[in-house]
């Protein structure tokens, strides 16, 4: 009560009030800004495993099946059962602390991942980014809606979730970059050109793999992230914007939460399209990069900077739209947060199954920037649906169920399904083509031509027919955002 209070009185010097938002307008977008970056760092630090899929399995000499584990259960889990205590956590204490607490856990450990000495290290490390994460979104997402009135939530939460698409977006740039330009080698005479005889001294850095020099690249910049957090950000006073219906003060167990979100069946529906489409975009982007360098003979930089980067773009531009044209046109249709998914990848199932089965580039791009763009419309409901069927109190449970759902099921089996099924099809196109060969027998460096060309032909196909199927399982996801949209006017209380 002493924290409200004191905020309470801090607050003439920022302007606004309940009916415009905490804050002045400069301020709220201030903080919204500053919460983007908080989830591109996030993105970029869960993302950066997909561009160095390759170079990572190479290194450990692993399949996929096993860089999907990595991928997927190696965050997945802790990071969704830790989320809920959290959310619950920052539902009574600082918000802002716990953000600025958690990007700087999840950068340290994205930093210690380039330092791994086997597969399991880089597993284990991939368990504490994971920690760190799970105490980015319910608090941010709590405090978006305390900053910004009903009317402009969903368009402030579209505006949080670009961290998605922009995150993947810089980290295809600089993992990219960083694997084909910088390497262990480079970085070392860079640090004997600056004197730096110490540094230099201190690792082998004729051995260090340009993926390793990535994973720190990335993740250092996030500590200053977390100061930026916690030195500019100010607690609004919870619950601020809500009509005063809602000004109840009394805290909600969380038994309490679930019973009140299991009468919204909206809600529901809403989270398994979401957990669905997630399952599949999860799956899909750990290999998509191992994709185009196995499909489309490109190197890692063009795969990733050139065309992965291209599709992050139009996501953005999807992810944006779909919650500015759900609060534009709320009056006239408000089923549009469930609606506008719905029609969207009814639109992406043709566009990335052409896409990804085209041989020519020129074709598959642009399909593909299409389908990108509709698909990231999505996830905008992810947020803004949980924080509209429940008030101040329980925002950040909500949330936090919400992601528990999505990326147990989505994050954690997505990736290692995807992973295995593009085994199980590489060993089965493989043995059509040559019988005498097996995965194993394909790592052999003294394999003849025409083995070498059937080990790589099996191994792109079988990647490429596993996402294609994977794709065909948004029309379960459609399903359930057209029953969402019979029920979201009246649990969201439009």
């Amino acid at each position: 009560m002493a924290e409200a209070t004191a905020i309470s009185d801090a607050h003439p010097a920022h302007g606004g009030n309940p009916d415009s938002g905490y804050g002045s307008k400069s301020y709220r977008n201030y903080i919204l800004g500053i919460l983007l970056t908080v989830y591109i760092f996030n993105f970029i630090d869960r993302t950066i495993i997909n561009i160095l899929t390759e170079p990572i399995k190479e290194s450990f000499g692993v399949e996929d099946w096993q860089m999907g584990l990595l991928g997927g259960p190696a965050f997945a889990i802790l990071y969704t059962f830790v989320g809920i205590p959290i959310a619950r956590f920052s539902e009574k204490h600082h918000r802002v602390w716990i953000i600025a607490g958690s990007v700087a856990l999840w950068s340290l450990m994205t930093v210690l991942c380039g330092f791994a000495t086997s597969f399991i290290a880089l597993f284990i490390f991939r368990i504490g980014v994971s920690i760190g994460e799970a105490g980015c979104s319910p608090p941010a997402n709590s405090l978006i809606a305390d900053y910004f009135v009903p009317a402009e939530r969903s368009t402030a939460v579209s505006v949080y979730a670009l961290g998605i698409p922009l995150g993947g977006m810089v980290a295809y740039v600089f993992g990219g970059y960083i694997v084909g330009n910088l390497d262990g080698p480079i970085v070392g005479a860079l640090l004997a050109s600056w004197n730096w005889t110490w540094a230099v001294n201190l690792l082998d850095w004729q051995n260090i793999e340009g993926w390793r020099v990535a994973f720190v690249v990335v993740g250092v910049p996030g500590i200053m992230v977390a100061m930026l957090v916690k030195m500019t950000i100010k607690e609004p006073p919870r619950g601020y914007t809500d009509p005063a219906e809602m000004q109840n003060r009394e805290q909600v167990g969380f038994g309490a939460v679930l019973k009140i979100l299991s009468q919204k069946p909206a809600y529901w529906h809403v989270t398994m399209g979401v957990t669905i489409a997630s399952f599949v975009n999860y799956g899909v982007g750990q290999f998509f990069v191992s994709f185009l360098i196995r499909t489309h003979e490109l190197s890692i930089f063009d795969a990733s900077v050139k065309i992965a980067l291209a599709l992050a773009v139009m996501a953005a531009i999807g992810t944006y739209m779909s919650g500015y044209l759900a609060d534009k046109y709320a009056k006239r249709f408000p089923k549009a947060l469930a609606l506008i998914p719905m029609f969207a990848l009814i639109g992406v199932i043709p566009m990335h199954v052409v896409g990804y089965l085209a041989e020519s580039l020129w074709l598959a791009v642009p399909l593909m920037m299409v389908g990108q763009m509709l698909l990231y419309t999505y996830l905008c409901p992810l947020y803004a649906v949980p924080s509209g069927v429940v008030d101040s109190r329980m925002r950040a449970t909500a949330v936090a169920v919400t992601l528990f759902i999505v990326n147990l099921l989505g994050y954690g089996l997505g990736p290692p399904l995807i992973g295995g099924l593009s085994t199980i099809l590489n060993a089965t196109f493989l043995s059509g083509l040559d019988p005498a060969l097996t995965l194993e027998a394909c790592k052999a460096s003294n394999l003849t031509a025409a083995a070498q060309s059937a080990c790589a032909s099996a191994n792109a196909d079988g990647l490429r027919w596993s996402m294609v199927l994977f794709k065909c399982l948004y029309l379960w996801s459609i399903f359930h955002f057209y029953m969402a949209s019979r029920t979201i006017q009246r649990d969201m209380g439009r």
